[in-house]
């Protein structure tokens, strides 16, 4: 049976008063009435100095058991002990406080734990992607070292693959720099006005090669834009960045002979950007981590196809710099599309 402090310090009174009033019952010439009087005084009395007593060295005690917690939780509790002094059910309240300052403890420490594990994770995934291009060199540079002088063709050969794993090692460290700057929100966006449907145009130039390898069609929609284009206000080169990742991952995650479409769609006050393409689409369990740093759903197939694994998580950054976010739709056999919004403005766009 649960009973709070004030019901104790009642039950104590009354018994205190009860046998008080019993023997003032008995005492000759008292009357009845003045003894029954004395015996609530004494009921009065008895429970304030009981509950009062009670609660002070209730409190006593606790503070003293939570003198060797660090300043700031014993300053807190000590401000608690004399907020709920003299109100009903302190101790009640005071445990309440008390379990919800463990509970907000227990949360910062997971909460730390976790960063901890991403902080692991990431260094491990760092050195794992650090390493790959850094023996590819040193291995080309060591065979072109042991190679014979008139091995013109062989020293060229691996020369050209030692760059090539260079250049691959500049680009992981530059995408490393820049989601590092985006997510301490150094990197401002410098808006402008400019069409988003002929950016989309020139990309499809810079891609078109890649895709060619792999028979995929480009394709923008709507075919007919008007012939102001497309004029939205952001940063060109970020949003460029994001696109090239986006276009970049459809045409090589996409189905051969498949087709990458990017629809611009008139949204109010914004424009929504979706890239779609043909493949076998992601499973729901990968769809909210693959915008994670070196998140990768087929590691063996992302390997062989290159990138970071950092472009999604950087073009996820860029996307709510603007005030925007970046949405996954995906189902197996169907596909998967990428979209986002960006503003629209009035201005006319600067050329690009």
């Amino acid at each position: 049976m649960h009973l709070s402090s004030r019901a104790i310090a009642i039950i104590i009174a009354l018994l205190v008063a009860g046998v008080l009033t019993f023997f003032a019952a008995l005492a000759p010439g008292l009357p009845f009435e003045r003894a029954m009087l004395a015996g609530g005084f004494t009921v009065a009395a008895c429970f304030l100095l009981i509950y009062l007593s009670f609660e002070a060295l209730m409190f006593r005690e606790v503070n003293q058991i939570y003198s060797g917690l660090e300043h700031v939780k014993r300053k807190e509790f000590k401000k608690l002990s004399n907020k709920f002094l003299f109100r009903p059910e302190p101790l009640k309240r005071m445990r309440d406080e008390i379990l919800d300052m463990a509970v907000r403890r227990q949360n910062e420490i997971d909460e730390l734990k976790r960063l901890q594990q991403l902080r692991s994770d990431f260094l491990a995934d760092v050195s794992h992607e650090l390493k790959t291009p850094i023996f590819a060199a040193q291995g080309f540079v060591h065979t072109v070292l042991d190679a014979d002088e008139d091995e013109v063709f062989i020293r060229e050969k691996f020369l050209l693959k030692a760059a090539t794993a260079l250049d691959a090692l500049d680009a992981l460290v530059q995408d490393l720099v820049t989601i590092s700057q985006l997510e301490k929100g150094v990197v401002r966006m410098r808006k402008q006005s400019f069409d988003l449907a002929q950016l989309v145009r020139d990309i499809f130039d810079q891609l078109e090669q890649k895709a060619e390898k792999r028979r995929v069609t480009l394709h923008l929609h709507p075919v007919n834009l008007p012939a102001e284009g497309v004029p939205v206000l952001a940063d060109r080169n970020r949003i460029r960045q994001v696109l090239i990742n986006l276009i970049d991952n459809a045409i090589k995650y996409g189905r051969e002979e498949g087709h990458v479409t990017v629809a611009l769609h008139d949204a109010g006050k914004s424009v929504r950007i979706s890239v779609h393409d043909d493949g076998e689409g992601i499973a729901e369990e990968h769809q909210r981590r693959i915008f994670e740093r070196f998140y990768r759903i087929d590691k063996s197939r992302s390997r062989d196809s290159g990138g970071s694994g950092l472009g999604l998580a950087i073009s996820k950054h860029i996307v709510e710099a603007h005030k925007s976010t970046i949405r996954v739709r995906s189902a197996a056999g169907q596909g998967t599309t990428l979209e986002f919004k960006l503003a629209k403005t009035r201005q006319a766009p600067t050329a690009g």
